[in-house]
């Protein structure tokens, strides 16, 4: 497998995470650290959860921390200077998305070689890694989690997470991999080109 290509995606993630975690950290006129905290949670939360629950301990991101200080640094970058990355919020959807699709992927892929090979746990597994970060940032900043309101997210990810299991069967690792990423961030793309949304219920 190309690992150096597939850590560029999981690198281009965690830095969309992090910004989104420390943006809305801004917002919600958080200090410094609460901001770093914020970022860091975002970032690397729902892989901590996963683990937590898979009693893969300590945490991935405590072991190998260059994701979690890679979080960190774009926390303070964005900190000091929130305007321009304020800027690129199409560019930061985009990454986001690559983020989702890489989390995801990693999630399911770690769910099956640590022997949950169940379709749900794969699936389960798939998904708290790509949205516990960002349910986590959201409940702790005192807003609805994104994944609650309509957005195609993490339908995006469950669709990606389905595929994992069959295509590692047959096809391998890389097929695998590769084919969870692609649909999840595609379908998430899409839905917010063309402002596909989920229907919400009528009140009364």
């Amino acid at each position: 497998m190309d690992m150096t290509l597939w850590n560029l995606f999981e690198i281009l993630g965690t830095g969309a995470f992090a910004a989104s975690g420390a943006l809305m950290g801004i917002r919600k006129r958080f200090d410094f650290f609460g901001v770093l905290m914020l970022a860091l949670i975002t970032a690397v939360g729902g892989g901590i959860l996963r683990d937590g629950l898979m009693g893969n301990l300590p945490p991935l991101a405590l072991r190998f921390p260059r994701y979690s200080l890679l979080a960190l640094v774009t926390a303070a970058a964005v900190f000091l200077s929130p305007r321009p990355v304020q800027r690129l919020e199409r560019l930061i959807q985009v990454l986001d998305a690559v983020g989702l699709g890489a989390f995801t992927a990693g999630g399911g892929l770690l769910a099956i070689q640590r022997g949950f090979g169940e379709p749900f746990m794969v699936v389960a597994f798939g998904l708290l890694t790509g949205v516990g970060g960002g349910i986590l940032r959201d409940v702790l900043a005192g807003e609805p989690p994104l994944v609650f309101r309509r957005e195609i997210y993490a339908l995006a990810s469950i669709a990606g997470a389905l595929l994992l299991l069959p295509l590692n069967r047959r096809m391998g690792v890389e097929a695998a991999l590769y084919a969870c990423f692609a649909l999840v961030v595609s379908l998430r793309l899409f839905c917010v080109l063309r402002g596909i949304h989920l229907p919400v219920a009528r009140k009364g």
